[in-house]
């Protein structure tokens, strides 16, 4: 993670150096001017998204891989799209092709996963007892 960080303030430094040489020397040469306020305020907008994009790298390679798609069943999430029988479901903040067992589940409904069709998920809706048996 050390060398990201040291490439990531080298890019953005490099970057900076960039801006300030077009608004310097190469706006100028077609006829605009900005002046150094101007300047100031692009560079501390340009710094901040660098660090806002690093900052969402990082989030993500932090998150941990799932190993493989079969440890998906038991799993629970929420549908986000309508499942007629088939639309994206939403599991460990990931998004999935699901399948429902049969019959059509609106927006927001919980489900649980029961089992695995090549790369789609079939999922039926949670109950009330399985919330209380996955408390236990």
């Amino acid at each position: 993670m050390a060398a990201r960080l040291i490439f990531a303030i080298i890019s953005t430094l490099l970057e900076e150096a960039a801006l300030v040489a077009i608004v310097l020397w190469a706006l100028p040469e077609i006829g605009i001017h900005m002046p150094l306020p101007g300047l100031i305020v692009l560079m501390v907008a340009w710094l901040a998204y660098s660090v806002f994009t690093y900052r969402l790298g990082s989030q993500a390679l932090r998150k941990s891989p799932l190993v493989s798609l079969p440890e998906m069943v038991g799993s629970k999430g929420k549908i986000v799209s309508l499942l007629v029988p088939e639309g994206l479901v939403r599991i460990r903040g990931e998004l999935w092709m699901a399948r429902s067992d049969g019959k059509q589940m609106g927006i927001g409904t919980e489900v649980t996963v029961v089992e695995q069709d090549g790369l789609k998920l079939v999922v039926c809706e949670s109950s009330a007892s399985d919330d209380l048996a996955g408390t236990e």
